[in-house]
């Protein structure tokens, strides 16, 4: 905790006091709750004039403009965050979410695997792993990273979700729609598990 405070005051330390950072973070929140992302961008602007390579600053930066669909400028505060802590997971995971965003599948799998050396069984980097697998259409891989996710979370309607989508997308169609019935006793208002067996 220590050490994320420092992280977080290091980057800011021209605002003269804890209350002064605590304000202009509890501003930028306010306004992403109302989904004034702009203004929520436009109140930490002064801080990152002073201070851009921030690692705590940059993630929130880079977090907005995602919201905001302004993934270009996403995708420099991430891998600002990145250079910062080249190990960040969260800043990897944001990467991956903005590449997906502008269906970037080459660059999902190149974070995606730098991502899964640091954590193998991370269970976001995983899922979006898959995802970019689709993408570029290797259903093999992605059926395997789905049964060694389903091992470690047999239940979970997520990735049960996609196995059936690879099923589908392999020609097993009787395989995807056994998941899919098995999914609905899970999540009984699943709408893809519905909409697939209501064809």
């Amino acid at each position: 905790m220590k050490k994320i405070l420092l992280l977080i005051s290091a980057s800011l330390a021209f605002a003269t006091n804890t209350n002064d950072i605590k304000k202009i973070y509890y501003k930028s929140y306010n306004y992403e709750k109302m989904q004034d992302y702009k203004d929520a961008i436009k109140v930490l602007i002064p801080l990152y004039n002073k201070y851009p390579k921030g690692y705590t600053l940059n993630l929130r930066l880079a977090y907005l403009f995602y919201l905001n669909k302004n993934y270009k400028n996403a995708i420099k505060h991430y891998k600002t965050a990145s250079l910062y802590y080249p190990s960040s997971i969260e800043a990897k995971l944001g990467l991956i979410k903005t590449y997906y965003a502008l269906s970037d599948f080459n660059n999902i799998l190149k974070i995606g695997n730098e991502l899964l050396r640091v954590d193998y069984y991370n269970f976001y980097g995983n899922y979006y792993e898959i995802l970019g697998l689709i993408g570029i259409k290797d259903y093999k891989t992605a059926l395997s990273i789905t049964n060694k996710m389903l091992s470690l979370y047999p239940t979970n309607v997520l990735y049960l979700t996609k196995l059936a989508k690879l099923y589908n997308l392999t020609n097993q169609k009787d395989k995807a729609k056994t998941t899919f019935e098995n999914i609905l006793i899970l999540d009984p208002n699943n709408v893809k598990a519905k909409e697939f067996l209501n064809k």
